[in-house]
């Protein structure tokens, strides 16, 4: 107790002393425990400096206790250079300034924390694009690029991370800040002699290379192969000035790339920009087996691409069932074993496509290769964006084994690919082990991920047992180990093997006179650690089961949907790059992430008292910001639904705990609306009252919704319809509550453009709202709802004497529940009858859609008005079918100019932007609120949900209509 005391105080005074924060809490520790490695460990604490003052002060902190720093910037690494028992230095908070304006030779200074993909956004109005498009580019930091020395897909024509660093800002382990940057001859005479820290690491440096150039180049891997991260770039270093007079000048910055924050922590960066190709071409060749793709790449590198990269059948697979990729697949002809996405670049357009045809026809004259297709323009973002998916797709994967990353990062000479390839394949056969080859085919590195369950005994030793083989594989083609991903913990045991003894003893050299007191990132790079030592599933199972309401059998139980989350941090990407996750991008916090909500809900899973800790309030407070927008079911790779997950822990959360006062009333919400609409303006002044917002617990400027003085059951009641039950177009309307009692003129609007269009509807009125009780956690309420409801579509298909007649819905939650979570959360017995009852399920624009297609509803007869219109989709609907159905609706309307709004989440959500109203607004003005501010006073704005339509009310005082309202506009 004593002790921990004394560390407190010391972690007080350290936080006393900077300007960031220092996170000491069991929930911030277990959040940093992880990286996207298969390791796990908890480290001491977490500090978030906010500039270089506060890390120079973290740095003397650590050297005056001898306690090690493991720097962080996204946290994606592989191979778990972000893992470790120290404090975790987190840069990715507060260090995310792009410090200076692209200067006349092309470069710009950054800190680590900034993003790739904002980086190359702010230099595109100069043509100008920092080279190394990896696939995490929409999340990934400067600063973990530059610990792993990244490279990316078109590292055949720009080389890699170190290429193009120019000078990096460190605070070195005594605290000092340095630059290090090229030097001439006399400035590196200067530096060598040099008094204190500097002077050693400039000596030490210069030294071992000079006395060892033949070593290093004979124990070094080739010298062609371009991705070689094998412990430090000592032989990058010995092909610069001065022993090679035609190399680069003397620079240390390239040793600090891909040296894992093992040798200094980084502040600032001068990096070299290339520019933006002027054309862009790819050619996406499929084979009917892996060899005949490697033979195939051999041939492609006289055609000088810019890319050559491998997708197997495997990664192919899975994007089949993955909501985003599946929309990318348009040009996937048949059923490749192997793909290989060869991009080209060119000044000019006329030659880029003459240079494609010459590609196809050489390998049409080897007989490699089955189709050939060519994508251009915008359609090669969208073959990018799924070989970029990769990683998380395997990780999704629902199966006990996972593809392991231990091998993944392996590279060999182009021209050694076929037979380096054949031999893992025997290795692999050996063992009885499905293999995994996707990646950068083009510089022969292949990301090879065998399929283990490393939790059972004899797949953990087969998993030493390929990482030592491949080790040997490897050296034997005087390859690399690690091209890119780095040495970190995985490969760091190994580099003794790949690179010998005296090249290892300088290294080992270097490290101790960067950092005597041995504080930066220990146990990375040059570590005798066994590979199997932390893993994440080192945590022992425990036998408690949780009782959950969802069905889980599809994902292996509860903790395996969680664990499909690997870390790859898809949900902190920037603002503007999709709509997951929005309450990490409001808050830059990984607390709220999905990744950070995965972590801790595996964390509690695997405690020694999992009862206990799946009702933590922590728990529930990192649960309580997630929106439910379900963004994370089809932008993340792995399908993380952490939508469901909240809802089932608020169900047992409930359970332990009770359920609160707010919480009860939401439950009885439809009853009082359906009550009250009988005294629509009593009711409406109750609505108004503060109290009535208190006692909910609703921020106080927010107006609940009133209930119209006519409900659309009402409104039905008291009409004269003029379709006759004889017509043969017949579809029935789901009204949901809200627009039963709060917007019955959404309601009116459809029913009288599908009985216009000649149809008999019959509308079918819920009482309640299922989608409204899986967000609350009320699950056995929403269980009895979605029974309900079955049985009135059933009586409805009698009133009919038909059955399978389109269900069409107005509210997408509501539709989009029973397309999705009500299958898995009714009965067993159920199960069926709601399967096909979400196939007959459409919402409006769906249903426009199709029955325009079939000749049904003819747009001629519409008025043609010269209308724009501008559309912000609900996020269920965006995640789960797209935004097409309603964009390709409403651009049937005659004169109609139709574009859909570059949006995320409105920050809505249901009752979230009542309850936690400054969030919501805040969500709102990074994407939402801009958008329709800019939008033409004389256009019409289409949101399809009621919370967007409440949202956009209250942030810009504009009054969006539903699709149903647009055409019904369109007949008067």
């Amino acid at each position: 107790m004593m002790e921990t005391n004394n560390l407190n105080n010391l972690y007080q005074q350290l936080e006393q002393s900077i300007e960031g924060e220092v996170l000491r809490d069991l929930t911030s520790r277990r959040l940093y425990a992880t990286d996207a490695s298969i390791y796990q460990e908890l480290p001491r604490a977490v500090v978030r400096p906010k500039n270089k003052q506060d890390c120079r002060t973290i740095i003397k902190f650590a050297n005056q206790h001898r306690m090690p720093l493991i720097p962080r910037a996204a946290g994606t690494s592989i191979a778990g250079q972000c893992v470790g028992n120290g404090i975790v230095v987190d840069v990715s908070r507060h260090m995310t300034k792009i410090l200076s304006e692209v200067t006349e030779n092309n470069t710009i200074r950054v800190q680590p924390g900034v993003i790739l993909d904002d980086l190359n956004d702010s230099t595109a109005k100069n043509q100008l694009e920092f080279a190394h498009d990896i696939s995490t580019s929409n999340r990934c930091m400067i600063g973990g690029m530059i610990g792993n020395n990244a490279c990316g897909s078109h590292s055949i024509l720009y080389g890699t991370t170190r290429d193009h660093v120019i000078e990096v800002e460190t605070v070195l382990s005594d605290g000092t800040l340095t630059t290090f940057g090229p030097l001439d001859q006399n400035q590196l005479e200067n530096k060598l002699k040099k008094q204190g820290l500097e002077g050693d690491i400039y000596r030490t440096v210069y030294y071992a290379i000079d006395t060892n150039q033949e070593r290093i180049k004979t124990d070094y891997p080739k010298p062609e192969i371009i991705r070689r991260n094998t412990g430090y770039a000592l032989d990058y270093l010995a092909n610069a000035q001065p022993w090679n007079q035609a190399g680069k000048p003397f620079n240390i910055a390239p040793l600090i790339c891909g040296s894992e924050g093992t040798l200094a922590l980084l502040t600032e960066a001068t990096l070299q920009l290339v520019p933006t190709p002027q054309h862009k071409l790819l050619v996406c060749v499929h084979f009917n087996d892996l060899d005949e793709a490697m033979r195939a790449t051999v041939a492609m590198l006289p055609h000088k691409p810019a890319a050559i990269e491998l997708i197997d059948q495997n990664v192919l697979d899975c994007t089949k069932d993955n909501l985003e990729q599946r929309q990318n697949r348009f040009w996937i002809q048949g059923e490749p074993r192997a793909v290989l996405i060869i991009e080209l670049f060119d000044d000019n357009s006329l030659k880029i496509e003459q240079r494609a045809k010459q590609l196809i026809q050489a390998l049409q004259q080897d007989n490699l290769g089955y189709a050939y297709p060519i994508i251009q323009a915008q359609q090669i973002n969208n073959v990018w964006a799924l070989r970029k998916a990769g990683f998380g797709l395997l990780m999704g994967k629902v199966s006990d084994k996972k593809a392991i990353a231990v091998i993944e990062d392996t590279a060999v000479a182009v021209p050694d690919l076929p037979a380096y390839v054949s031999q893992i394949q025997q290795i692999m056969a050996k063992h009885k082990t499905q293999c995994i080859y996707y990646g950068h085919a083009s510089v022969g590195l292949l990301h090879l991920r065998p399929e283990l369950d490393i939790r059972q005994p004899q797949d953990k030793k087969t998993f030493m047992r390929i990482a030592n083989q491949v080790a040997n594989l490897v050296a034997q083609f005087k390859g690399s180990l690690s091209g890119e991903h780095g040495d970190g913990r995985v490969r760091g045991p190994y580099v003794k093997k790949m690179l010998g003894e005296e090249v290892y003893k300088l290294l080992g050299q270097i490290k101790q006179t960067f950092d005597p007191n041995l504080i930066f990132n220990p146990n990375k790079i040059l570590t005798e650690r066994p590979i199997d030592h932390n893993l994440r599933t080192d945590a022992i199972p425990q036998d408690i089961t949780i009782q959950t309401q969802f069905d889980w059998q599809k994902d292996l139980g509860l903790k395996a949907a969680a664990e499909k989350c690997n870390g790859s941090g898809v949900c902190r990407k920037s603002v503007g790059r999709g709509t997951m996750c929005p309450s990490y991008m409001a808050t830059k916090e990984e607390y709220y992430s999905t990744r950070g909500r995965s972590n801790l809900l595996i964390q509690a899973l695997n405690s020694d008292n999992p009862i206990k800790e799946f009702a933590s309030e922590e728990l529930k407070k990192t649960l309580d910001l997630c929106l439910s927008c379900k963004a994370c079911k089809s932008e993340c790779p792995a399908n993380v639904d952490m939508a469901r997950l909240k809802s089932e822990f608020l169900h047992y959360y409930h359970n332990q705990k009770g359920i609160p006062l707010k919480t009860r009333l939401l439950s009885y919400y439809a009853l009082m609306i359906r009550l009250g609409a009988h005294f629509p303006r009593l009711t409406n002044l109750l609505i108004k009252n503060k109290w009535l917002r208190k006692l909910l617990q609703f921020a106080p400027q927010r107006q609940l919704p009133t209930i119209s003085t006519q409900s659309l059951k009402n409104w039905w009641k008291q009409r004269d319809s003029k379709i006759q039950n004889q017509t043969h177009k017949r579809v029935a309307l789901l009204c949901d509550i809200f627009t039963q009692y709060h917007e019955p003129k959404i309601g009116q609007a459809a029913i009288q453009f599908l009985e216009y269009n000649g149809y008999q509807v019959i509308p079918i009125f819920l009482p309640q709202s299922p989608c409204l009780l899986i967000s609350q956690g009320l699950l056995k309420q929403a269980k009895k709802a979605l029974k309900q409801l079955s049985e009135q579509i059933e009586q409805c298909d009698e009133l009919l004497q038909q059955s399978g007649v389109n269900i069409i819905g107005i509210e997408p939650p509501e539709i989009m529940t029973l397309r999705d979570g009500a299958i898995d959360l009714v009965e067993a017995e159920q199960r069926l009858k709601m399967r096909t009852l979400a196939k007959r399920t459409l919402l409006f624009e769906e249903f426009i859609l199709q029955e325009i297609s079939k000749g049904n509803i003819d747009t001629t007869q519409l008025t043609p008005k010269e209308q724009d219109i501008v559309v912000h989709v609900h996020c269920h609907q965006k995640s789960l079918i797209g935004i097409n159905s309603t964009i390709n609706a409403l651009n049937q309307l005659p004169g109609a100019s139709v574009r859909a709004l570059k949006t995320g989440c409105c920050g809505m959500s249901g009752t979230f932007g009542y309850e936690h109203y400054d969030l919501s607004m805040k969500i709102g003005e990074m994407q939402l609120f801009p958008a329709i501010r800019q939008v033409k006073d004389n256009a019409i704005v289409v949101a399809t949900g009621t919370s967007c339509r409440h949202q956009i009310a209250d942030g810009v005082a504009v009054k969006a209509l539903h699709p149903a309202q647009v055409f019904w506009n369109s007949v008067n």
